[in-house]
């Protein structure tokens, strides 16, 4: 008889959310805790960066290439020197909350620089997506966020953020520029705070930092209203780092080192894993890539080089990785040294490629690499529950992280089968509050102090809670067709965009009060040029985008998604019935998707009515429209 042999998998300690107390309250409510509490963790960040500066001064903590070159190498020592300089800058300058610091640039050294000379002061700062300076046209966003927190300096990387400077602040506020001179503007470089020399009146303004000091205001990413302005405290962010460390213990037992594209304006790249490699005295290589045809071939370059010890990325980034594995020894040699975990984040790694990467390792190393999935949010820190086992699936989230409570909601009866149940969040890692928007504070909290998330989660097994939970959509997303049928929009659009994978970026659900559910789909436009050229369509890589859609390739690809959709549904709930591939990109402007590509649904529907209401009239008005063959 033929026994499988259990994959092998390389070592990793892991713990703190393996297991759970699970508490049935009188109220219908469910409160999930760690089995594990949560351990002594520092008062300040800048606490972690003086005490690697004291036991290993001359480890490199941050590196970046110059101009796409060698490595320009950063040690604790010297990352302690430039902080305590910028430090004293900023207090000179009398900044605070009222008038924090706001960074515009891409990941760099001088940007971390000054976002812990910040903290080291205690002025709050504010890191800002690029794309709301270089890709927007209004500068809409930016506007917003300058308003909210009403900034006393703002640094820019370069002269490329001028117009959108000229554009949004006053002549009062000061620009600090990383390289070049603004035009009809006077500006202070960088360099000159670098060359400010402590005093006492800047380690009085370090001594007076402590745990509940704001550290920065973190916007959210905008995907259902205007971005909100998230207090994160010093306690917020030290106490989320103990609890990853108590969860991925591994992260303890060696220095990690991280190869890290994730932009620090979102909470992922800036307190999670900027976070880990402070914490825990690890080295951090900034990677200028980026998942993207185009910015993937410098992750790649740097994955040649750099051996991380855990890898984070996001589902694109792990799929390039994968095809790109499947022919380059090197990156295989390299980047399966010695990792001891993947973890991904911002949407579900589907199952294809979650096989290719575990195949992949086992044919470079003979041991899978386990792979990490959780959640988290801008207003937590961000992480309050992991999955960490080897029998982790997309989608799952797992349990409880120490420290934090989670309390589950169900919105409907208990024998509603259409009910959601939303998951809510309590512990040291939760925002006090939004910056200036008391409303908003309140709605966002219930009257037990649990965080309201919006989103749902259900039991893996409701037989045995304590193999965790799985994301179950947006609670607010969901809707009723005119029948009555109600309608799971984020499982329906996770089985939709892995079943368009490559070639499909996000979905839209329609159907609000209509008989039949449809779909806006955003297709992955360099995707459809690849296949169009790998099926004989010679101009696919400079033909404008409603050609290329029309391509006999791509037209076909479309055609047998709607048709295998149809096939595979089961009612009215999950069959769509007609889609609409969409020329048009989502526009950052007007609110449809946020900088990290996540899709507003409310704004699309809202600023594409009329194009929702051809695709329900019929073909004939419109011209992208693909209707499943039904026989």
């Amino acid at each position: 008889m033929h026994v499988d042999t259990p994959a092998r998998y390389r070592h990793a300690e892991v713990g703190g959310c393996v297991d759970a107390t699970i508490e049935a309250r009188a109220d219908g409510t469910t409160v999930l805790r760690s089995t594990e509490a949560l351990g002594w963790f520092p008062d300040r960040l800048t606490d972690c960066l003086e005490q690697w500066a004291a036991e290993a001064p001359s480890r490199i903590f941050v590196a970046r290439r110059v101009h796409g070159g060698d490595w320009r190498r950063i040690s604790y020592a010297t990352m302690l020197a430039r902080v305590r300089a910028i430090g004293q800058a900023l207090t000179d300058r009398g900044l605070s909350a009222e008038r924090p610091v706001m960074i515009l640039s891409d990941n760099d050294i001088e940007y971390l620089t000054l976002a812990l000379g910040a903290m080291w002061a205690g002025v709050p700062y504010v890191p800002v997506s690029p794309a709301y300076s270089l890709v927007s046209q209004d500068h809409g966003k930016l506007r917003h966020i300058a308003a909210t927190v009403t900034p006393g300096l703002v640094f820019a990387a370069s002269a490329a953020y001028g117009r959108a400077i000229e554009a949004v602040f006053a002549p009062d506020v000061e620009v600090v520029l990383g390289a070049g001179t603004l035009e009809g503007r006077e500006v202070t470089p960088f360099d000159d705070l670098l060359a400010t020399a402590p005093q006492a009146s800047g380690e009085a303004a370090h001594a007076a930092v402590g745990a509940d000091t704001i550290a920065k205001f973190l916007f959210t990413s905008g995907s259902t209203k205007l971005p909100k302005a998230v207090i994160n405290t010093n306690r917020m962010i030290c106490a989320n780092q103990q609890m990853i460390r108590q969860c991925l213990r591994f992260l303890a037992e060696e220095p990690p080192v991280l190869v890290d594209w994730l932009p620090w304006n979102h909470t992922f790249g800036g307190n999670h894993n900027v976070g880990i490699v402070l914490y825990n005295g690890g080295t951090l290589y900034i990677d200028d890539g980026k998942p993207t045809p185009k910015g993937m071939a410098e992750t790649l370059r740097n994955l040649r080089e750099i051996s991380p010890t855990v890898y984070f990325n996001v589902p694109k980034g792990f799929e390039e990785i994968a095809t790109a594995m499947e022919t380059d020894e090197q990156l295989r040699r390299t980047l399966f040294a010695r990792v001891r975990a993947f973890m991904f984040a911002g949407a579900g790694l589907s199952q294809a490629v979650w096989d290719r990467l575990e195949t992949l390792a086992e044919a470079t190393v003979g041991e899978r690499i386990r792979i990490i999935t959780g959640l988290g949010m801008t207003e937590t820190a961000p992480s309050c529950t992991f999955a960490v086992g080897t029998d982790v699936r997309s989608g799952w989230i797992g349990l409880p992280v120490p420290g934090v409570e989670v309390k589950l909601v169900r919105d409907g009866a208990a024998d509603d089968p259409h009910a959601k149940t939303e998951i809510r969040f309590r512990g040291p890692n939760v925002m006090p509050a939004y910056w200036r928007a008391p409303q908003q504070t309140s709605d966002a909290f219930d009257a037990d102090g649990f965080y309201r998330t919006g989103d749902a989660v259900r039991f893996i097994d409701p037989a045995h809670p304590n193999r965790g939970l799985v994301f179950d959509g947006r609670t607010a997303e969901d809707f009723k067709l005119s029948t009555g049928t109600f309608v799971s929009v984020g499982p329906l659009r996770a089985r939709v965009t892995l079943a368009g994978a490559p070639c499909v970026q996000d979905v839209v659900v329609t159907g609000l009060n209509r008989d039949e559910i449809g779909l806006l789909v955003f297709p992955r436009i360099d995707e459809c040029r690849r296949l169009a050229a790998e099926l004989g369509e010679p101009a696919a890589a400079t033909l404008p985008v409603p050609e290329l859609l029309h391509t006999p390739a791509v037209r076909d690809f479309f055609q047998q998604l709607a048709d295998r959709l149809w096939r595979e549904g089961t009612g009215s709930a999950n069959r769509p019935a007609r889609l609409h591939v969409l020329a048009e990109p989502p526009s950052i402007d007007k609110g449809e998707v946020t900088d990290k590509g996540s899709i507003n649904q409310r704004a699309v529907l809202q600023h594409r009515a009329a194009l929702v209401e051809a695709m329900y009239e019929g073909r004939e008005s419109d011209p992208f429209l693909i209707l499943p063959r039904r026989g």
